[in-house]
């Protein structure tokens, strides 16, 4: 019997220790990034890139979560404080393509931006690829990520680490229902902590490939 309450009390504290850990994640990256979050545009310095990150589609319509993305983005470019646009989602099966959905969005939302001027990483699969490709593939230095406050922190932490030199534009989301932005909120909370594993051991992305210069021609990789 006595070992059997030492083996609980030893689970019962490594939980113990898990659960602090993790809190402290939480409250440090969130800490950590807030300098670097900007909710309006004339308040965000101009870098080279605009990183939007991805989300669900349904043939080439985007969720709306990923359209608010795309059109903060375009506002980005369109305002002159970022002058490439890098999409970056998922495209890693034939028939779901967060990309090309994006791309097709901007190609007939905002007619004026440069097509030249507009890229897309194909194997944008989570947050952490994005960031490790845009440095790696892209070579992308400085850069503007577009996503939503639940989910900015992560994404400025994980930038921030691989060695950018990254701001963010939070877009609102005061539209969604209550319980859809509780259910984002549970599952950054873990996605942090998954983040700072990451950025502690730095595993490669599950693709990378050549390099394409985000100085170079965008239409290179429309496919």
């Amino acid at each position: 019997m006595g070992i059997v309450k030492k083996v609980i009390k030893i689970v019962m504290g490594l939980a113990a220790l898990v659960a602090v850990g993790s809190v402290l994640i939480n409250l440090g990256m969130i800490k950590g990034a807030e300098k670097y979050i900007y909710a309006h545009i004339d308040d965000i310095p101009d870098k080279t890139t605009v990183l939007v990150l991805g989300s669900q589609t349904r043939g080439t319509r985007l969720s709306r979560v990923l359209e608010d993305r795309v059109i903060g983005g375009i506002a980005l470019i369109e305002a002159g404080t970022g002058k490439k646009l890098l999409l970056s989602g998922d495209h890693g099966e034939r028939y779901y393509d967060e990309v090309n959905a994006m791309r097709l969005y901007v190609l007939a939302q905002a007619p004026g931006i440069a097509e030249a001027d507009i890229f897309m990483d194909h194997a944008g699969f989570n947050t952490y690829d994005s960031m490790y490709r845009a440095r790696d593939v892209f070579e992308v230095r400085d850069v503007i990520i577009v996503t939503q406050q639940f989910h900015v922190s992560r994404a400025v932490y994980i930038a921030r680490s691989l060695g950018l030199d990254a701001v963010a534009y939070a877009q609102s989301q005061e539209k969604f229902a209550f319980r859809t932005k509780m259910s984002w909120e549970i599952r950054e909370y873990l996605a942090r902590v998954k983040a700072f594993i990451y950025v502690t051991f730095k595993p490669k992305p599950r693709y990378l490939g050549d390099k394409i210069p985000i100085s170079g021609d965008g239409r290179k990789t429309w496919i």
